[in-house]
């Protein structure tokens, strides 16, 4: 679980600083919130799938909870602030709806608000905090909740993801602790896939296979890449509504389409997962511009799935915008 209140030897100086704030001080405000500005962002993008939403989310909670300093008790500011940040986040999906991947939605589906890839930047902490924090930002589980009722999606994530207390999140979201209980029950059962823990492999392992991932796709050997994915692969390119399911599938589509053209491959990570910034040739330039960003799952030493982000933000990424020839 991440974000756990500080402790009792903090007090002091919080009530300090909030009695500072209270007055206009805006350096004392800054000092309440920081510690828990990172988890909050986090939040939001888990219950809204868009890293442009969330950050708009998390801005609005500290606006919001500046100009209602007057109307907090001084007790529990970490839950007064999700408390603020989950309701906005409510509203906004209320407003925008949910975000998708192209694997889950109907065939000639259009139209449709494209889940958003999170870069490292965002969930930056000890290593132990991102180990535990790697399952609930993968694509897969923040995936999942987008297809959850929105109150739901905020129960299992203050409960599951914040470690609140039930009586906590009753407290949060204006609701009975039987409620919390019933809505969380029904919440794990949805997302019971999603919520498994990811399978890794050990990192030379990834490492391997993040080389020979490369090496084929820059050498155009479809055999090669063939070769490191799984028999029920699955690959998508938001925002196209279009995806391939199954080995043939897959391999078909690599053959007609992308193995065409000639690539270069920059690791990164996105979501907790391998992932490669993808470079496509421009004749015309003479160097290689952004085809997208493929997100990986992996598992058993095989590539499992690949989201292909074409409209990937590689700056959030801090990814270059062109590649020599």
């Amino acid at each position: 679980m991440e974000g756990t209140p500080r402790t009792d030897g903090t007090h002091r100086a919080d009530d300090d600083d909030l009695a500072s704030a209270r007055t206009g001080d805006e350096d004392a405000f800054a000092r309440l919130v920081t510690p828990y500005r990172r988890e909050l962002r986090l939040h939001c993008y888990r219950m809204l799938g868009s890293t442009a939403d969330a950050a708009d989310a998390e801005q609005e909670t500290l606006v919001r909870a500046w100009q209602g300093l007057g109307r907090f008790d001084g007790r529990h500011l970490r839950a007064w602030l999700y408390r603020i940040a989950t309701n906005r986040c409510l509203t906004l999906v209320e407003r925008r709806g949910r975000r998708e991947v192209p694997v889950a939605l109907e065939d000639g589906a259009t139209d449709v608000p494209w889940l958003e890839p999170l870069p490292g930047s965002w969930w930056e902490g000890t290593p132990e905090e991102r180990v535990v924090q790697r399952d609930t930002v993968r694509l897969a589980f923040v995936a999942a909740l987008q297809h959850l009722p929105a109150t739901q999606r905020a129960v299992l994530l203050l409960r599951e993801v914040l470690a609140f207390r039930a009586a906590e999140v009753a407290e949060i979201l204006g609701l009975s602790v039987a409620s919390v209980n019933s809505l969380l029950q029904r919440a794990r059962a949805a997302v019971a896939d999603g919520l498994a823990p990811s399978p890794t492999g050990p990192g030379d392992a990834l490492d391997a296979l993040a080389d020979r991932y490369v090496s084929a796709w820059e050498s155009g050997d479809v055999e090669g890449i063939v070769a490191l994915l799984s028999d029920d692969v699955r690959y998508s390119m938001p925002p196209l509504p279009r995806w391939y399911a199954g080995l043939a599938e897959v391999t078909g589509f690599l053959r007609s389409g992308p193995l065409q053209e000639s690539w270069r491959f920059v690791r990164t990570t996105a979501n907790g997962q391998l992932a490669f910034a993808t470079y496509l040739l421009d004749d015309e330039r003479g160097d290689y511009r952004p085809g997208g960003l493929d997100v990986l799952s992996t598992a058993d030493g095989k590539v499992t799935e690949v989201v292909a982000f074409l409209e990937a933000d590689f700056a959030a990424f801090g990814l270059p915008t062109s590649l020599p020839a």
